[in-house]
């Protein structure tokens, strides 16, 4: 979090534990994910070449509002949709020639986990329940924004944000949700219920990693509040709580926009190598520094599948 360069040095002599945020599956990946999983298995590849042992944990959410608004608009099993997105991403990922990370864990697979770190943080003073919701107390973590940059001020009531009345300060986040009709739920020591989204990766991380290691990845917009929320969690459940190293890439962009579902301006990983060889879309993906946005564009592909070919008759000749 130092945001300098630093001399790569993992907690343990030959050994890397490296955490990515995976998809939330409740659709086709586009091509602003596939920069993130391009990325990190460059990173990967490399850390490997240097004779490090990785283990890469990548997760996939499968517990989500998205993914419950998705099946209830499909009238779905919102497990079974996810379940569906899941093996899609897997495919693109193989299209791509992405290595398969040593774990991919679900959501849905490890809640006991998660109840036991939420129990955790509430022991430790750092949460607070209200009617069989669980919500993190910021103002019990004063490095909060420490990541980010951002202060808590910035969160505070009086913006165009709708602010739940019973938060002791509007910033506190969810880290366990009380069960409403026609969602997923699991048992808790607070009612039934579903995690909320932050306290996921948390769990996963620690269980497969510990609550140390190496590295800890995933798009530019993830910096806040997912991994700054991260932090706070990890850290008031367990006071030794340390990632080294936080790596975030940059975005790909559409006419200087960022690339989104929300924003309807974004292709599938699977429309485009319908016109595109995967490895031009991949070499694309990687044509800039890592945390530099990237213009998507047909001139860029049709660009990086004449270098594809060219690398082609090189080696054959």
């Amino acid at each position: 979090m130092s945001k300098k360069k630093q001399v790569f040095e993992p907690k343990v002599n030959g050994q890397v534990g490296m955490y990515v945020c995976g998809v939330t599956a409740y659709d086709l990946s586009h091509i602003g994910h596939a920069r993130v999983y391009v990325t990190f298995d460059v990173l990967y590849r490399y850390l490997r070449h240097l004779g490090y042992e990785v283990r890469y944990v990548r997760n996939f959410t499968d517990v989500d509002d998205k993914i419950i608004s998705r099946a209830n608009e499909l009238g779905e099993d919102p497990i079974s949709l996810s379940r569906r997105y899941c093996e899609e991403f897997r495919q693109d990922m193989l299209y791509l020639y992405c290595l398969t990370p040593s774990v991919e864990p679900r959501v849905s697979d490890h809640m006991p986990q998660i109840i036991d770190m939420i129990k955790q943080i509430l022991d430790n003073g750092y949460a607070y329940r209200v009617e069989g919701d669980v919500y993190f107390n910021v103002d019990k973590f004063p490095e909060y924004g420490r990541l980010s940059g951002r202060k808590l001020e910035d969160n505070r009531a009086g913006e165009r944000v709708a602010v739940d009345s019973r938060k002791k300060n509007p910033a506190d986040f969810a880290l366990w949700k009380a069960a409403k009709e026609g969602e997923p739920c699991w048992e808790s020591p607070w009612g039934l219920g579903r995690p909320g989204w932050h306290i996921e990766c948390s769990a996963m991380s620690a269980a497969y990693l510990g609550y140390s290691f190496d590295v800890h990845g995933g798009g530019m917009d993830l910096v806040f509040p997912h991994h700054e929320n991260e932090i706070a969690q990890s850290c008031a459940a367990c006071k030794q709580s340390n990632i080294s190293y936080w790596i975030h890439n940059g975005f790909v962009t559409v006419d200087s926009e960022k690339m989104s579902k929300s924003l309807g301006n974004f292709f599938t990983i699977q429309q485009v190598i319908e016109f595109y060889h995967p490895l031009a879309l991949r070499l694309f993906l990687m044509g800039t520094h890592y945390r530099s946005p990237i213009n998507y564009s047909d001139v860029q592909l049709e660009s990086a599948s004449d270098r594809i070919f060219y690398i082609y008759q090189v080696q054959n000749i």
